[in-house]
């Protein structure tokens, strides 16, 4: 099994949540720096630097930065280095389409395949994102909690963990990250989400159309829904 392949068992099993190898450790820390913005778009990665910021040798830091560049993260310069990936509302337009494209079949695809064990973790995923969101709800204006980002992702996993492609839920997963990134490093829109939307009834939208098996009516509620934090983050771009 290639590195590639092997990368890409690791995000559709378990997303790497639970670290096995000092490089696995460094690239988890790395892609939160990443996404969070604490490592900027464009900011030159200097190995020298990291080691010490991340406590992990060279060579153990530039198979993390490696396992970022197939994550479109993090970009290679031949023998010059590594540097964080820019951003652009262009890509942000190309990130958001590619995701509904993809996610929006393999819910479709999902719905058809799901057995009752599907039913019962998705219930589960919905049920925990619910009780966050309804938290946050009753504090207006107040930001997400920390682990709202966790169980929103466990909850977009869920939909579509019927469908049966290791591949397309790689590329759905490195398409969140990408999502979340523009959300964090533009999150000045934290108050656009509180008085212009309504997330945990888009989210209710969804899970009920696909618990009960509407797939065209899921897929569309999936697709605005993406779309929606797209045009919010779009609306409120600090970026070209």
């Amino acid at each position: 099994m290639t590195s590639l392949q092997q990368h890409v068992t690791s995000h559709v099993e378990t997303d790497i949540a639970n670290p096995r190898t000092l490089a696995e450790r460094a690239y988890l820390n790395l892609r939160r720096d990443v996404i969070c913005g604490k490592l900027i778009p464009g900011e030159k990665l200097r190995v020298e630097h990291l080691k010490d910021q991340y406590q992990v040798g060279a060579s153990t830091l530039r198979e993390a930065l490696s396992l970022l560049v197939s994550d479109a993260l993090v970009s290679a310069e031949g023998q010059r280095g590594f540097r964080v990936a820019p951003i652009s509302l262009t890509d942000l337009e190309d990130v958001t389409n590619t995701r509904v494209m993809l996610e929006t079949e393999a819910l479709r695809q999902s719905i058809r395949k799901g057995d009752d064990r599907w039913e019962a973790a998705l219930q589960v995923s919905y049920q925990l994102l619910t009780q966050t969101e309804i938290q946050t709800n009753a504090q207006p204006g107040a930001p997400e909690p920390p682990q709202w980002e966790t169980l929103n992702k466990n909850f977009h996993d869920a939909l579509i963990a019927a469908h049966d492609s290791p591949w397309t839920k790689y590329m759905l997963s490195i398409l969140y990250r990408h999502g979340e990134r523009y959300r964090n490093i533009n999150w000045r829109l934290t108050a656009v989400h509180a008085i212009e939307r309504r997330v945990h009834e888009e989210h209710e939208t969804i899970f009920q159309a696909a618990i009960n098996r509407q797939e065209a009516r899921a897929a569309l509620a999936l697709e605005a829904h993406v779309r929606m934090t797209h045009d919010i983050v779009k609306q409120q771009a600090t970026f070209g």
